[in-house]
């Protein structure tokens, strides 16, 4: 089994609990990588009974570290209307909180449509070689990841700009779905790092990953690199913001996603 379906892996205990664990795959410096996290809050979702749609919104707050191990995740759906269905989750290791999300999900309508965002202009992923990434990061070999903006930093070396923008696909070529989708939203490091040039201990406080493709779209995108591309707005007082996009290579937006993210300097 692939190691991202591996860690989607999901008990349904009760009508509102659900049990997983953790996968030595995913793991990050402290815990696991929070797009698998997130990936699987949303999975918890997606195989609900109760559930209508396909994922519209999801925000995701890291509380606290979850350690190697069980986990429980009580979801409820709050809301249902007629297009749309409010979710609310609770990851739990004992009696204690580690992770709260939202997550919102609905049925699509043929209606007016224009993407005002535009994918950046970028050599196609063959003509770029495959990125290095912090070596102890081991989430991170999941990943074909090919920068062609603001790769990881060397040491002392600081840069004018957060930006990054990189091809990134599974290094299996695992078809995407929505949860892949959830995981790779999160893919960027810490802005920080570029800005300070190296690493910075630093943390995803809140994500939130608002989903502009469908299912067939996500479908079409197969196991192909996506382009993902961010930045900062701000760095103050231990905490930065990061706003970031996804799209396919033939220029679909994917993914949009907003995070506050917490630093030691």
């Amino acid at each position: 089994m692939h190691p991202f379906d591996r860690a989607m892996l999901l008990d349904h205990v009760g009508a509102e609990l659900v049990r997983g664990a953790t996968e030595p795959a995913w793991a990050n410096m402290v815990g696991p990588f929070g797009g698998i996290t997130a990936a699987v809050l949303l999975r918890a979702v997606e195989t609900h009974p109760d559930r209508i749609g396909e994922p519209l919104a999801l925000t995701v707050n890291y509380a606290a570290p979850i350690a190697d191990g069980e986990f429980d995740i009580a979801l409820r759906a709050a809301r249902t209307n007629r297009s749309n269905q409010h979710w609310i989750l609770e990851l739990r290791q004992g009696d204690e909180v580690k992770t709260t999300a939202t997550a919102v999900f609905g049925t699509h309508r043929d209606t007016w449509a224009d993407i005002e965002a535009r994918s950046p202009k970028v050599p196609a992923p063959e003509d770029i070689p495959r990125s290095a990434f912090f070596e102890p990061i081991v989430w991170a070999k999941r990943y074909d990841m090919r920068f062609t903006q603001g790769p990881i930093p060397d040491d002392g070396v600081l840069s004018d700009s957060s930006t990054t923008t990189l091809w990134v696909r599974d290094v299996e070529q695992r078809p995407l779905d929505f949860a892949g989708l959830a995981a790779v939203s999160d893919i960027f490091y810490p802005r920080v790092f570029l800005r300070r040039g190296g690493f910075i201990p630093a943390g995803t406080i809140s994500l939130t990953t608002y989903f502009h493709a469908d299912q067939s779209r996500v479908d079409s995108v197969g196991g192909d690199f996506v382009l993902g591309s961010a930045r900062a707005n701000a760095f103050s007082r231990g905490y930065f913001d990061q706003s970031a996009h996804l799209w396919s290579r033939d220029g679909s937006l994917l993914t949009s996603t907003h995070q506050l993210v917490y630093f030691k300097d």
